[in-house]
């Protein structure tokens, strides 16, 4: 099992710790729901460092960008972020990433731990025009810092202009006293805040002038599992739950990140499938009962007829009710139509929710 740089920090600070995709990592300090709270009222800092950090570079950079990823990448400025999916040849899902564009020839490609091994073989086999690949996630830490005071905490430690950044940007700049560093605004909570982007030896220094400068505003270590109640509450696809090498784009509602201006992997019958329609859909839903929905649990009509399954859930720490997203069959996907989920052979009553439950 790997280690991130903050590692003996997190065990010091009592963090609980869980094995995730491979790396040894807190999943809680005091609580979930006090760290989800802290998250969604103050500033809160996650250790995101087990994500895949791939450099692309080269004449042909963008090229090969466009045919293994769904969005378009001919979009991007200097600066500019894109969330995109990298495609299979059976319709589904590698794994769905983020997209940096650095300059017109040099391009990051972030991509989820569990997968960093599988994209960097998939990318590889297409890159046929000499592209140079640098894969520098190992020397890669990563800090995601949310909530709504964020850019109050972190602005005296750089120069560059937090409270203006727009979403899905970043820029480089020096960070606590440290130059280089990348700063981008994408986010996988909804309450704001900003990705941090540096070298592991740099990790320590970083980490405590975070704490120091953060103080003023209650700034506190988050876990994975509120990263996980706080992504489900702004309804966001978490790879291996909701969406994987099965699902496909259009059923997993990500339809928006995927162009047919161009040519990408399996592009064709993906676009095929578009005009045809789809048989099943991701969809939000609350329960109405009494019960929390769990990953791979029946979903069923009123008759008992299985109509799908739960891909995730959970007791929303904001709305104090139980909330989930799952597949359901094309009839039962509109918005306010009765489920029901499968807890213990009982038939628990929900309704379909659109995302995201928190606003």
């Amino acid at each position: 099992m790997k280690n991130t740089a903050l590692t003996d920090i997190h065990i010091k600070a009592g963090a609980k710790m869980v094995p995730f995709a491979g790396y040894n990592m807190p999943v809680q300090y005091v609580g979930i729901n006090a760290e989800h709270d802290t998250v969604r009222k103050a500033v809160g800092v996650f250790d995101v460092s087990h994500m895949g950090e791939f450099i692309l570079k080269g004449d042909n950079a963008l090229d090969l960008i466009q045919r293994v990823t769904s969005n378009d990448a001919s979009k991007l400025y200097d600066g500019k972020v894109q969330y995109s999916c990298l495609t299979n040849e059976d319709g589904g899902i590698v794994d769905d990433l983020l997209v940096y564009r650095i300059d017109e020839k040099t391009y990051m490609l972030v991509v989820n731990a569990s997968n960093i091994e599988k994209d960097w073989n998939w990318i590889s086999k297409f890159n046929t025009n000499g592209v140079d690949m640098k894969d520098i996630s190992d020397r890669t830490s990563l800090l995601a810092v949310q909530g709504p005071k964020a850019a109050e905490a972190l602005q005296s430690l750089t120069d560059i202009d937090l409270a203006s950044m727009e979403y899905y940007t970043f820029n480089k700049g020096t960070f606590a006293g440290i130059e280089n560093v990348l700063v981008s605004a994408t986010g996988y909570t909804g309450a704001g805040g900003f990705e941090i982007y540096f070298d592991n030896a740099n990790a320590e220094a970083i980490w405590d002038a975070i704490f120091k400068a953060g103080e003023p505003f209650g700034i506190k270590p988050i876990g994975l599992g509120a990263r996980d109640t706080l992504r489900l509450e702004m309804g966001f696809c978490l790879y291996g739950n909701d969406i994987d090498d099965t699902t496909s784009p259009l059923e997993a509602g990500l339809g928006w990140v995927t162009k047919f201006s161009k040519e990408f992997t399996n592009s064709a019958d993906l676009a095929a499938q578009k005009q045809a329609g789809v048989s099943k859909k991701l969809v939000g839903f609350e329960m109405i009962d009494r019960g929390i929905p769990r990953h791979d649990y029946e979903i069923v009509d009123a008759e008992g007829n299985n109509i799908g399954r739960v891909t995730s859930g959970t007791q929303s720490p904001s709305l104090q009710k139980a909330i989930g997203l799952g597949y359901v069959a094309n009839a039962f996907a509109k918005e306010g139509t009765e489920i029901y989920i499968k807890i213990r052979d009982n038939k628990v009553k929900a309704k379909v929710a659109k995302p995201p439950f928190y606003k």
